[in-house]
């Protein structure tokens, strides 16, 4: 397990017991894959502490078959079934707060956002779940449809031990100012450059 040694220890009036199990906020951004399998990795040790996990899709389509998805709701099928692991719940696109880029207008899709955003405010009031994933919520942030303000005093004011990692490109500032943990993917090299299409297995 890694150990964190500080060169100066913070003087927040917390001891290293408490320190290590603060809630984190963590911002996957980046040009390249993989921002999001590492949200879903992540989602995965949490499952297996038997945390509460909720997963908020907000840009990809529903029509996608992503291997991720799968195999989480499948152990949200184990836990209701077994016990084992956490709850799980997923939200994507096409249902409840999600959008489709190819249907309605524009003022559409940003009240479908916020209305997604407004619901996962309020479970994070309720202290819903231990785990939350907002995959690709970097997106209606960029474009405006939520205010970014708004989404950092939310997230910075939350009660308990509620973790939250958000994914997707371009990640504003002030976000990524009040995150405690932050990744940013950079491409070295992909397939795609040489005009090979994703595949099976790979990409989903």
């Amino acid at each position: 397990m890694p150990q964190g040694k500080p060169d100066e220890v913070p003087n927040d009036g917390l001891t290293t017991r408490q320190r290590r199990n603060r809630p984190l906020l963590i911002v996957h951004t980046g040009e390249m894959k993989g921002k999001s399998t590492a949200a879903f990795g992540l989602a995965l040790r949490a499952w297996n502490q038997g945390w509460s996990i909720g997963v908020f899709q907000f840009v990809k389509s529903a029509k996608w078959k992503v291997g991720e998805e799968a195999a989480l709701l499948a152990l949200g099928e184990v836990h209701e079934r077994t016990g084992q692991g956490g709850p799980v719940e997923r939200h994507k696109m096409g249902a409840g707060w999600s959008w489709t880029r190819k249907q309605g207008t524009e003022i559409d899709h940003a009240e479908a956002a916020r209305e997604g955003w407004r619901e996962i405010a309020r479970r994070l009031s309720e202290q819903r779940h231990d785990l939350y994933v907002l995959d690709e919520f970097t997106y209606p942030l960029k474009w405006g449809w939520i205010d970014v303000a708004e989404v950092v005093e939310v997230l910075t004011a939350r009660a308990g031990r509620q973790h939250v990692v958000i994914t997707g490109r371009d990640a504003p500032a002030p976000l990524i100012e009040a995150a405690d943990l932050v990744l940013r993917t950079t491409k070295v090299k992909h397939p795609m450059d040489a005009g090979q299409k994703g595949q099976r297995g790979i990409e989903w």
